[in-house]
């Protein structure tokens, strides 16, 4: 076997070759342990991604059901919205003719007033 780092070709001894063999050896245990330490964590990183993963599934269930459920009261809320304009509606024509019906009342009590406070004055009482 010939080193060709440098671009000349050196005769390799058998102690030196066993050497690079055992280097090469330790270097490919460290990358084997390496490895597989990542796939470890990559390991538990799967399984905490699982838990979450099962959390939101059930969130956005709860959340879909949520969703149909004010899907499904928002005609009877559009219901009791109109029945209560009907009714404001009818309040308000039921004071525009309470407001009629005193408007007359409130002119003759203040005619009267006026006249019994010029009386007062006139008098001097």
């Amino acid at each position: 076997m010939a080193d060709k780092g440098d671009g000349r070709s050196r005769p390799v001894s058998g102690r030196q070759r066993i050497k690079t063999l055992t280097q090469a050896a330790l270097n490919a245990d460290a990358t084997v342990e390496q490895v597989d330490a990542l796939l470890t964590d990559l390991g538990d990183t799967l399984t905490g991604l699982d838990k979450t993963t099962s959390g939101l599934d059930e969130t956005l269930a709860r959340f879909n059901d949520t969703i149909t459920r004010i899907d499904e009261l928002a005609p009877r809320l559009i219901a009791v919205v109109e029945r209560l304009e009907h009714i404001v509606d009818r309040v308000e024509r039921i004071v525009g003719l309470g407001e009629s019906v005193v408007a007359p009342w409130a002119a003759t009590e203040n005619a009267v007033r006026g006249a019994l406070s010029a009386v007062r004055r006139s008098t001097g009482l």
